[in-house]
């Protein structure tokens, strides 16, 4: 099978200029196949304001009712994906902005209310169709996924980017030799969270639960993990978490 990477990137990461620069710098210098998915959040956020409308967030999950729903699928979809689509294109990549509906490349359930907990137009990603999505690839096209799905009704849906991340790679192994690559603020998992050094090169499933246990992995990064182990069992070969500065160079953890 031919090498395929996904790269997942952070809003923050593609909403400054100079860190949007080197992070394309630095993904249109992987070899073989690539997807890239992005995050927004702090452009939807700065945008709603200006519309007035107040952004709600519970956990760290951006609320979306219907009026969030338009911001975000403005947003997401146009701002910040069309931006890197041209910044790619100027690089001499072919790229295609694509949210999980274009192509029915992603379906999604909306997410129903737990724990008195209404997210409003959040999808939960139910099904992955990946076949036209592979044949585009192997023509030469370079996706770029935005953090949106849809629910097959005429609906749009909010979708975490990791979650984007996780099911394309996912659905694109079966064609490719897949890598996933989550970019993230520190430069790996980390054995002691005050030192930015204490990187763990390597996770398997064994020392994962370990970890967990006494204690060195813990809060977000556990559903980070589990998701990543999820991906391998889905045929990614492996999963890397890095720096957003350090992809395409050695380092991060690598879990396999």
């Amino acid at each position: 099978m031919e090498k395929l990477t996904v790269i997942k990137v952070g809003g923050k990461i593609v909403e400054e200029p100079e860190s949007l620069q080197d992070l394309l710098d630095r993904f249109c210098a992987i070899p073989g196949y690539k997807v890239l998915v992005h995050g927004g959040g702090r452009s939807a956020t700065k945008i709603a304001a200006q519309l007035g409308i107040e952004s709600q967030m519970v956990n760290g999950r951006r609320i979306t009712d219907a009026p969030m729903l338009q911001v975000v699928t403005m947003v997401y979809g146009g701002l910040v994906n069309k931006n890197i689509v041209a910044q790619l294109q100027a690089r001499g990549l072919n790229a295609l902005g694509l949210t999980g509906a274009d192509l029915n490349v992603l379906r999604s359930d909306k997410r129903p209310i737990k724990d008195g907990i209404d997210y409003g137009f959040v999808g939960d990603v139910k099904e992955a169709n990946s076949t036209l999505l592979a044949k585009l690839i192997q023509e030469g096209i370079v996706p770029v996924m935005a953090p949106l799905t849809h629910d097959g009704k005429g609906n749009m849906l909010n979708t975490n980017a990791d979650t984007i991340a996780q099911e394309t790679a996912k659905a694109l192994a079966q064609s490719f030799d897949v890598t996933l690559i989550y970019s993230f603020e520190k430069k790996g998992v980390l054995r002691d969270a005050e030192d930015d050094e204490s990187v763990i090169p390597h996770i398997n499933r064994d020392e994962f639960k370990q970890y967990v246990q006494n204690g060195t992995i813990q809060g977000g990064m556990i559903p980070k993990l589990e998701n990543a182990f999820q991906a391998l069992d889905a045929g990614v070969k492996k999963v890397i978490i890095t720096l957003a500065q350090a992809i395409g160079s050695e380092g991060g953890t690598v879990i396999e």
